[in-house]
């Protein structure tokens, strides 16, 4: 049995699930260190994704397919995100003839486009979610919930931008 040591003389026994799964481990992939408040972690030195592997033009000629196929299933499977795409198509082109300053116009479309950027991450921290589990969880309904807020804070603020620069 594998002890950690917390100081004032006790020792705590570790899970026998832990200590079986440290016995099995090889010894180059992990260390125990000690740290200066006699906490022992375990840390991962060989957990490397074999993805990982592309370099130069051909890691960014992938990143490009892989980014390419996120969109694709953003607008198949995500409702709202086709949404905002149909309003940043008026938006955008909106912006562009609108007789405001170039900068005026970058700032319109840089928050259409932010409420974009926004969904997307929400919807990848739902599916991320909804991939661990599909029973309700208190800590799962947070995590989308402060998703969603802010989604709604990112379209609070293209309503501001807009606004401002119209309002001037």
């Amino acid at each position: 049995m594998f002890n950690l040591n917390f100081g004032a003389g006790g020792k705590t026994p570790l899970p026998a699930s832990f200590c079986s799964g440290l016995t099995k481990l090889k010894h180059s992939q992990f260390k125990l260190t000690r740290l200066p408040i006699h906490r022992v972690i375990l840390q991962d030195f060989k957990m490397e994704s074999p993805y990982k592997g592309k370099t130069g033009l051909k890691r960014v000629w992938s990143a490009l397919f892989y980014s390419l196929a996120g969109l694709r299933a953003a607008i198949r499977h995500e409702d709202a995100f086709r949404q905002e795409v149909l309003l940043a198509g008026i938006l955008v082109p909106t912006a562009l003839f609108l007789p405001v300053s170039a900068i005026g116009k970058a700032l319109m479309i840089a928050s259409v486009l932010l409420v974009l950027i926004v969904e997307l991450l929400n919807s990848a921290v739902e599916a991320a979610v909804d991939h661990t589990s599909l029973d309700h969880h208190q800590l799962a309904k947070r995590a989308k919930d402060i998703g969603s807020a802010a989604v709604l804070l990112s379209l609070l603020n293209v309503v501001s931008v807009w606004l401002l620069i119209l309002l001037n």
